[in-house]
């Protein structure tokens, strides 16, 4: 049955698109974008009138975290579907910290066939650089991609050998795949458990420096910049980060980069109070760290928004703070806290959904993000005007590991619909 979406504010970035129009979806596909369309003569199609809303491109979330297979306590792929959908994503790219690790072929496969069962969004496989994480051996890439891997990342881990990475990176090039870089030198980290700054010196607890991070993204650029294969920095926390990354995009080194909400929303600050949902990797940062964080995405040297979805259960977080897992959970609220910067004019209501949308599948090659007649229809239907409060029972995901638990928060997915059938609805 076709689907005629009616009235809405339709902004597509892809093809600088700001208007009211309407959108006719008929078997998994956008057919017509324009004014007063007709369903077509003996067609029936369910309505929605979506007048004051915005009609966007799926959301595309780069980095999750599922934890299966595994950890299911936690999360699986249909819980984290589930939530990505009522975050209003329509495709989530899974990091391969999986239990076993997704570093075969065998392990991409299970992703992908428990998402075709299971999963009500699409769920795109990242695989591991190295066997098992441990930054020494290279996995099979050629064999991982051609199961259905759609990026390569030891995300979680830092490749500590320099040469490891470079070999990684020049198998990555041949077989034409995005490489995503977790950046963060494990011995300048070392026992880290929040940022270095005056916080965790009246906290008493031990520091994560910015250099940890920054050291490392200036490495992996210049590698990239030598092997001649683009690299995507991962959750960029630190203002160094983004003088690094603007002077390697000037001089023309084909790297993008990804924040997530958390890092312009919260500052190290909110760890005052010991509550483990503030202690994440890399860690909050300082309000010169947040500001530049925000230009960062205002001049476009960060591409990307991203999530970051890390569940945990209370086994990991309701422990001592230094003993408590690093990571929070962000499908759910990424998309209100991210319109917190257009009504704060760091970004436009277009650039926003653009680094939420197009720019992330061009990062990974996808053919989505866009509305164009013809495209995959993959749509998010968003009141930005619509207030709520985030509360643990009505979240979606398994685990309620977020700092953002009884916050109000403004502009929420009221419809979340992948290849043309809703996968979410605020008022089903």
């Amino acid at each position: 049955m076709a689907l005629l979406i009616r009235n809405g504010r339709v902004i597509d970035p892809a093809s600088s698109t700001d208007e009211v129009l309407d959108l006719l979806v008929d078997d998994g596909t956008i057919r017509e974008i324009g004014k007063d369309i007709v369903a077509g003569e003996g067609a029936v199609a369910d309505e929605i009138d979506a007048s004051g809303l915005v009609v966007a491109p799926g959301l595309i979330d780069i980095h999750t975290h599922l934890r299966e297979p595994g950890e299911e306590y936690k999360e699986t792929i249909q819980t984290g579907s589930l939530a990505a959908a009522a975050g209003g994503f329509t495709s989530i790219a899974c990091m391969a910290n999986t239990k076993p690790v997704n570093d075969n072929a065998a392990v991409t496969k299970f992703i992908v066939e428990t998402a075709a069962r299971e999963a009500c969004v699409n769920v795109l496989p990242v695989a591991a650089i190295t066997k098992g994480l441990k930054g020494e051996h290279l996995a099979e890439i050629g064999e991982l991609k051609e199961t259905g891997a759609v990026a390569l990342s030891d995300d979680g881990k830092t490749i500590a050998s320099a040469q490891v990475m470079r070999l990684g990176l020049e198998y990555a090039k041949t077989f034409s795949m995005p490489v995503m870089c977790h950046c963060q030198d494990e011995e300048l980290s070392a026992g880290g458990v929040m940022n270095e700054g005056i916080p965790s010196t009246y906290l008493g607890m031990r520091g994560i420096p910015p250099l940890s991070e920054e050291i490392i993204v200036a490495r992996d650029i210049a590698i990239s910049e030598w092997v001649g294969h683009p690299v995507h920095i991962a959750h960029v926390s630190t203002a160094g980060s983004v003088r690094i990354l603007r002077e390697a995009k000037a001089r023309g080194v084909r790297v993008t980069a990804e924040t997530a909400p958390h890092y312009f929303t919260l500052t190290d600050e909110a760890v005052a109070g010991f509550s483990t949902s503030t202690k994440m990797y890399p860690p909050l940062r300082s309000r010169e760290d947040v500001e530049a964080i925000k230009e960062g995405l205002r001049d476009g040297t960060l591409d990307v928004i991203a999530s970051d979805h890390a569940p945990h259960s209370t086994l990991e977080k309701e422990v001592e703070f230094d003993k408590a897992a690093f990571g929070i959970i962000g499908l759910e609220t990424s998309l209100a806290l991210s319109l917190e910067l257009v009504r704060d004019s760091v970004l436009t209501l277009s650039q926003l959904l653009g680094k939420m949308t197009i720019q992330p599948a061009r990062v990974l090659g996808l053919d989505k993000g866009s509305l164009r007649a013809g495209a995959d229809a993959d749509i998010t239907i968003i009141d930005p005007e619509f207030e709520y409060t985030v509360e643990a029972h009505s979240l979606q995901s398994k685990s309620k590991n977020t700092p953002f638990l009884g916050r109000q928060l403004k502009g929420r997915a009221v419809y979340t619909i992948v290849g043309g059938k809703a996968a979410f609805s605020l008022n089903p």
